[in-house]
């Protein structure tokens, strides 16, 4: 599982943060408040994914000046020269994923060249839900499928396509399940269950949800918070529980309990008879 995210703060100017969580295809996650600061011209292996919560970047895409106000998404390709400055002198704060090809292939390069920045309040919302996941430890199985409905979404965008309807998908959902109630405890990444059941991620985790109305990570938390409940009630410390039902740690836990059961672990304990 991710560590939580490490801090580092070399003066006022520029504050960042930046980690690599345990979640396939991204190969960091970086939060930066800058104001004086401007990138050079250089490049990235990896694909970057940019969006702007307060002030605007200005940069420059194969000799072309593009702009991120904070209602757009960035998509920067690999190997392709950029620089980055701000737009005003307060500055900007921005949160970036890199991701590798798992989720755009080379072959997408020319069109995010051409159309770097994404007009999408949709797509910009889901970027966001995804950084606030993967700042959470032990979320990574929801980071990772809200992820797969982003790079469904850009790739729908580079090929100039609008989101088509999927069709309903009952039997994968079941098996799904089946796959989630198995492994309670450890549980499993979307791409591990991608490929024990057949099918892509995307599609797997829209056929979950449309079959049973909640996201396979909420399914599996709300299975371990189940699980928690009935430990608790044996006199199981919370410490003890959070370990034993899955959980990254008892903060993990509490925040979890505490949203399904309207009360922390500790005060359900107390409540129990036994």
């Amino acid at each position: 599982m991710a560590s939580p995210p490490a801090r580092t703060t070399p003066d006022r100017q520029r504050i960042v943060s930046a980690w690599r969580p345990a979640v396939p295809g991204v190969v960091e996650v970086f939060h930066a408040r800058f104001t004086e600061y401007a990138y050079p011209m250089h490049v990235h292996e990896a694909w970057t994914l940019l969006i702007v919560d307060t002030g605007a970047v200005r940069y420059d895409l194969d000799r072309h000046e593009h702009g991120t106000p904070h209602d757009t998404v960035s998509l920067l390709p690999p190997h392709v020269p950029h620089n980055g400055s701000p737009v005003t002198e307060e500055g900007f704060r921005k949160r970036v994923l890199y991701l590798d090809a798992t989720y755009l292939g080379d072959e997408f390069i020319g069109a995010a060249v051409d159309r770097p920045d994404l007009r999408d309040p949709l797509l910009r919302r889901r970027v966001g839900q995804v950084h606030g996941a993967l700042a959470r430890p032990g979320e990574e199985l929801e980071a990772e499928s809200r992820l797969t409905f982003v790079g469904e979404r850009l790739r729908d965008h580079l090929r100039g396509e609008s989101g088509t309807a999927r069709p309903a998908d009952p039997a994968l959902a079941r098996r799904l399940r089946e796959l989630l109630d198995e492994r309670v405890v450890e549980g499993v990444g979307l791409r591990e269950a991608a490929g024990l059941v057949g099918a892509h991620p995307a599609h797997l985790v829209r056929a979950f949800s449309t079959a049973y109305g909640i996201a396979p990570h909420q399914y599996l938390t709300s299975l371990r918070v189940g699980r928690a409940r009935r430990l608790l009630l044996e006199g199981r410390s919370p410490s003890e529980v959070a370990v034993a039902t899955g959980f990254y740690d008892q903060s993990h836990l509490t925040r979890h309990f505490r949203k399904l059961v309207g009360v922390p672990p500790g005060s359900y304990r107390a409540t129990s008879r036994a």
